[in-house]
């Protein structure tokens, strides 16, 4: 059985402290509850926007894969003329929630066409851990599936009428970013992959020639779920495989550091995990200038 899944079950036996970070950088390479509103996301304001602000469409997409239904979310600025990249998200442990969403909103506000991706089926979301770890658990089992949810997905997003189709990229959140990490390792169709503290080891390293994705990982250096000794094993496996890729740690900073509800959600369930806004806006901005790189090459 994968490590990530041994990672995910020990989530609910940890209590660590997190501290304030400060960005440090490293160079050559889950999670918070659902908010509590599990429905889809209110439709989109009818009114036009400010000259010059995004007018965001956001729309339920259904399609199936590996057997099941899968249920995303697609949104674009309406108000953008022609086609324009697209990026996948995938979302943490809990499933694709509102979290999820918001950051696809965030990604269709910087002018890109995003798709919030369902990787359990049917949008299953979960509220606890023990739920979470089976879901997430499930699907790092069956990597073969993950893969065609995955590129099923991808399939989605490249087709719509917004996308140019050979600049497509994918973010994902802890569960999601050991996820995107593990589609460039076989070698799927992208420009790029970032990861938001996202699980780092695997059982198929990247080979040489293999990964066409540029990887960016943003990591939490106080993350006591991706120890020193995951960083130290992953940097050699992407260098082994000449990968090109960056690895950002943010000192001080936890797990689940983007998501402003981890500090609640660490208290709850006495897990280690906690917002930092300074985190969170250092490697919200890396991942920009990430985009503008790999879709301008």
């Amino acid at each position: 059985m994968h490590r990530h899944i041994h990672i995910f079950f020990a989530f609910a036996a940890l209590s660590l402290a997190a501290c304030e970070p400060k960005q440090t950088e490293n160079k050559p390479a889950q999670e918070t509850p659902p908010a509590t509103n599990t429905e889809a996301p209110p439709a989109t304001n009818t009114e036009a926007p400010p000259a010059g602000k995004p007018d965001l469409a956001g729309e339920e997409v259904s399609y199936e894969a590996d057997g099941i239904t899968m249920k995303g979310y697609l949104v674009y600025d309406k108000s953008k003329q022609g086609k324009r990249p697209g990026v996948l998200v995938v979302h943490e442990w809990w499933g694709n929630n509102d979290y999820a969403r918001k950051r696809a909103d965030m990604l269709a506000e910087l002018g890109y066409t995003a798709l919030a991706v369902d990787m359990y089926g049917d949008g299953k979301i979960v509220t606890t851990p023990d739920e979470a770890g089976k879901m997430s658990g499930a699907v790092y089992g069956n990597m073969e599936g993950a893969r065609a949810r995955f590129q099923k997905a991808l399939e989605v997003l490249t087709v719509h009428d917004t996308v140019a189709p050979d600049d497509v990229a994918a973010i994902g959140y802890c569960f999601g970013g050991g996820i995107v990490l593990q589609m460039a390792r076989m070698g799927a169709d992208l420009d790029g992959v970032a990861s938001f503290h996202g699980s780092l080891t695997t059982q198929t390293p990247a080979q040489e020639g293999a990964v066409e994705a540029k990887v960016l990982v943003l990591h939490g250096a106080a993350d006591p779920m991706v120890p020193p000794a995951d960083v130290e094993a992953f940097k050699k496996e992407m260098d082994a495989a000449k990968v090109d890729y960056t690895f950002k740690a943010y000192e001080g900073a936890t797990h689940a550091f983007t998501n402003p509800a981890a500090t609640e959600a660490g208290q709850k369930f006495n897990l280690p995990v906690a917002y930092s806004a300074e985190a969170d806006q250092q490697s919200w901005a890396e991942l920009q200038s990430f985009l503008q790189k790999i879709f301008a090459d």
